[in-house]
């Protein structure tokens, strides 16, 4: 036995170590750290909600609430996390004492000195270095001991550019900073340490992530899990496609892929390898559905909410935009997994129930159809009652919310107890799937309410996320003692003392699972500070231009290496945090000089993505390792093949970019949107194929290349389509305020501008500059922080509005407007998918031609 259970506890203490602390120490200070872990949730939610500015009392501004939330973070960081492996574990040295409190008044310095502070702007006391300076090298130690050295290392390296920019070579060189300018930037600003990121890890990420601690807690993890194998554990490689299923439905509550492939992964892979996998291929695909986690709707992982300030759009947008990659990533690791069972002739787990094929079809289409109906009503119901009733409505809603929890408790109570087996038990049995899906039914209600707060009633994210918490708070004290009343077993009180401990538990799970968060966003901000400072940006830019030669793809292909390299060992934010700030303004600056005009969120999409691809790329996957420890199997082979698997992921961010249709952009209708998405699944899927190298049958070499040439006609149709038929017509910008004027709602012009920037260079450059609701053209040009006056044929910027669309596009007072760009009059690019389909079935049937016969099975009468 002690051989099975090692791998685990060494799982168990990764998980520790990188997500919550691997110290135990003793009872009494166990109780401290507690205490403090539900203090800062219940500070967060406090100033999430409406009561302080509601009662007058306790409001904080934004850069108070910064400070305390990194205070927070910093003590906890120090007193949950050993600085070596050999330190105590068992106790908190006094070392770490003095560290923690010293940490956290450097941390909180803004907000205990925020009126002095205010009255000097710019005019640091030395009080003020010293304790900057001290707060970095603190922030720096406390970053170490929870994310590692990596991210240490970059910070290091920005902050000695800061001070030897004198020293460098020519093309990177700056005049270098002063300690007192460099620290009050970095520590007495809100542009470094306290800048956007950390901002919005106390703004709205705390509160996510608050909410899907309370929800793992209350049980809905173990229902995910359990659902998905009832679903699908009998299929052909159940097992690995239950994985892809639980680990997507995890990451709603999980926004840590080494937790995420921890906590489905000890069930799933010991399955996966039971029924063929090999260990390396059940870690990978664990590894590589719960990377994806981060990048699904609805709720997706911490740096997808940053985008909402960087790129300046809304999270509906940003969700919106993100769907259908992370729909069709999903699909094709099915599909993939899928393929992997047929090679090996897999075939998947027993069932408990005898019932038929036709009959669970027939419950399960009954299910789905009662859910859409479900939704219809309660839809256009509450918009019935919000018109009718006014005020009244919310109480109308609120009443209805609750008779439909309590309905549902009552109707999952009537359902069997079903706990999973032991996946390394020598049985193993699929529970049942209409009792297993009935019994959780109300969990799917607190993301019914994320949903309806972020979509239908449009509330910003952190206020959503707010309501959302209350309610699982509400379902986690409410719902053991409603099933015990309704099964008619146990206690009330122990029932409601357990639901009572469960969210306590939740509460400081969600605080210590936001320490590396934290640390994590505030330690980027260095970087941040850094670029901001010195202006390093451009030299990132001139860099990857010199490189690329001026090629797009090659440019590109860069900006994914150096994001990969920069997010080795780095948790996903502050990844994001760092290659964003380096490299979306380089895909930005260098596609628009060629003549490559993309929105903004695909540019930052693409760099997102290729920041999620760290946590699986050897030789620092830390998610690869957890799933390799869980599969007894190599570490870099496990790495390898699950970066294999996430080829599909790799190649989207290439795809969206040149095809922004995929981000559902420039769609012109519903047949538009249909078209779009089919062709987009059905892309991903030959493209699984092709790289697997198994479509009907194992396929060729030349059915391969076939394979993978239909796979980009159907992501991006316009690249041969543009060879015969020019995509856009040039237009003076002499007669572009009648374009302007005619163009669709929120929809973006396509400009070529001209003209010398600050530094001194020529510039001319492509931007699709946002034209929000009709308007005449002056008036949508000044909604997007832009106006102009005409001289001669082209159009004079004579002025650029701070923080606007518009200068975000980098455009400045002096540049010239020279022409426009208006889709030609041409055929519609989706022609092409009729001969990418044609060659697609053409494989189809050499394929089928080497399908072996299916043999007939012998009676089993005389066997048995």
């Amino acid at each position: 036995m002690k051989t099975q259970t090692a791998p685990e506890v060494d799982v168990n203490q990764l998980v520790a170590d990188s997500d919550t602390g691997g110290r135990s120490p003793g009872p009494l200070m166990s109780r401290m750290l507690l205490y403090v872990a539900i203090a800062w949730s219940l500070f967060q939610l406090w100033i999430a909600s409406p009561l302080p500015f509601t009662l007058g009392i306790l409001v904080f501004n934004d850069t108070e609430t910064r400070a305390i939330h990194l205070s927070f973070a910093v003590f906890l960081a120090y007193m949950a996390y050993p600085a070596f492996k050999r330190s105590p574990r068992a106790y908190v040295p006094i070392t770490d004492w003095v560290l923690a409190i010293g940490g956290a008044f450097c941390a909180s310095y803004l907000f205990l000195f925020y009126d002095q502070l205010a009255t000097r702007p710019g005019q640091p006391t030395p009080m003020d270095v010293y304790t900057a300076a001290v707060g970095v090298v603190l922030l720096l130690e406390a970053t170490r001991r929870v994310l590692g050295l990596p991210m240490v290392i970059v910070a290091v390296v920005f902050l000695i550019y800061t001070f030897g920019g004198p020293y460098m070579p020519d093309m990177i060189a700056h005049r270098g900073f002063s300690l007192n300018r460099a620290m009050s930037h970095q520590w007495l600003t809100t542009e470094g340490v306290f800048g956007v990121a950390l901002g919005v890890s106390s703004g709205f990420i705390f509160l996510f992530v608050l909410f899907g601690s309370l929800l793992d807690k209350a049980g809905a993890g173990n229902y995910f899990i359990k659902s998905a194998f009832a679903l699908l554990g009998h299929m052909r490689g159940g097992p690995a496609k239950a994985a892809v299923l639980s680990s997507a439905a995890t990451g709603i509550i999980s926004g840590s892929s080494i937790a995420n492939v921890v906590t489905t992964g000890t069930f799933t892979i010991p399955l996966m390898k039971r029924v063929g996998y090999r260990g390396d291929q059940a870690g990978a695909v664990e590894v590589s559905s719960s990377v994806n986690g981060q990048i699904m709707p609805p709720v997706m992982g911490a740096a997808a909410f940053l985008m909402v300030e960087y790129v300046g759009i809304p999270y509906i947008e940003v969700m919106k935009h993100a769907f259908l990659p992370a729909v069709i990533s999903y699909m094709a690791l099915f599909y993939i997994v899928h393929l992997e069972a047929l090679k090996a002739d897999m075939v998947g787990l027993p069932r408990r129930g005898t019932s038929t094929t036709s009959s669970r079809l027939l419950s399960f289409g009954l299910t789905v159809s009662g859910f859409i109906v479900l939704a219809g009503a309660v839809y256009w119901g509450i918009g019935w009652i919000k018109d009718f009733m006014g005020d009244a409505a919310i109480w109308i809603v609120g009443v209805g919310l609750l008779a439909t929890y309590v309905g549902l408790l009552w109707f999952g109570a009537k359902q069997p107890v079903l706990e999973l087996d032991d996946p390394n038990a020598p049985v193993f049995e699929l529970p049942e799937t209409g009792p297993t899906v009935k019994s959780g039914l109300h969990y799917l209600l607190a993301v019914v309410v994320l949903i309806w707060c972020l979509m239908v009633e449009q509330m910003s994210p952190g206020l959503s996320a707010f309501w959302a918490t209350m309610f699982m708070i509400f379902v986690m004290v409410t719902q053991k003692p409603i099933i015990a009343v309704f099964r008619q077993q146990g206690s009330i009180g122990a029932a409601a003392k357990l639901g009572f401990a469960d969210l306590v538990d939740g509460l400081a799970t969600g605080a210590r699972n936001m320490i590396g968060i934290g640390v994590a966003t505030a330690a980027a901000g260095i970087i941040v500070g850094t670029v901001s400072l010195t202006g390093v940006g451009l030299v990132m830019t001139e860099l990857v231009e010199l490189l690329s030669g001026g090629n797009l793809m090659l440019m590109l292909f860069l900006v994914a290496v150096i994001s990969l390299i920069l997010g080795m060992g780095l948790p996903t934010t502050a990844n994001y945090i760092v290659v964003s700030t380096l490299m979306a303004p380089v895909v930005v600056e260098l596609g628009a000089q060629n003549g490559l005009i993309v929105p903004l969120i695909a540019v930052h999409l693409f760099v997102f993505y290729f920041g999620l691809m760290a946590d699986v790329t050897p030789p620092v996957g830390l998610a690869s390792f957890a799933a390799a420890a869980i599969a007894r199997s190599d570490p870099i082979k496990t790495g390898v093949t699950a970066f294999l698997y996430s080829m599909r992921t790799a190649i989207l961010p290439f795809l969206f970019i040149f095809n922004t249709q995929l981000l559902f952009i420039g769609l012109t209708g519903p047949f538009h949107l249909i078209l779009t998405v089919v062709s987009a699944i059905v892309a991903m899927l030959v493209f699984a194929a092709a790289t697997q190298g198994y479509f009907v049958v194992r396929s060729r070499w030349y059915e391969s290349l076939a394979l993978l040439l239909v796979t980009f006609t159907l992501f991006r149709p316009g690249f041969w389509w543009d060879m015969v038929y020019p995509p856009f017509d040039m237009v003076p910008a002499a007669s572009m305020n009648q374009l302007i004027e005619e163009a669709p709602p929120n929809t973006g012009k396509r400009l070529w501008i001209e003209g010398t920037n600050l530094n001194g260079d020529d510039v001319r450059k492509g931007v699709l500059l946002p034209l929000g609701e009709p308007a005449p053209a002056r008036e949508r040009l000044s909604n997007a922080g832009v106006s102009v006056i005409a001289q001669g044929e082209e159009l004079l910027i004579s002025g650029v509005r701070f923080g606007s669309p518009a200068e975000k596009l980098g455009m400045e007072q002096g540049f010239r407007i020279v022409s426009a760009e208006m889709p030609a009059d041409r055929p519609a690019k989706e022609w092409m998918f009729l001969p990418a389909l044609l060659l697609l079935v053409i494989v189809m049937g050499l394929q089928r031609l080497r399908r072996p016969a299916k043999k007939i099975a012998e009676p089993q009468g005389k066997a048995a």
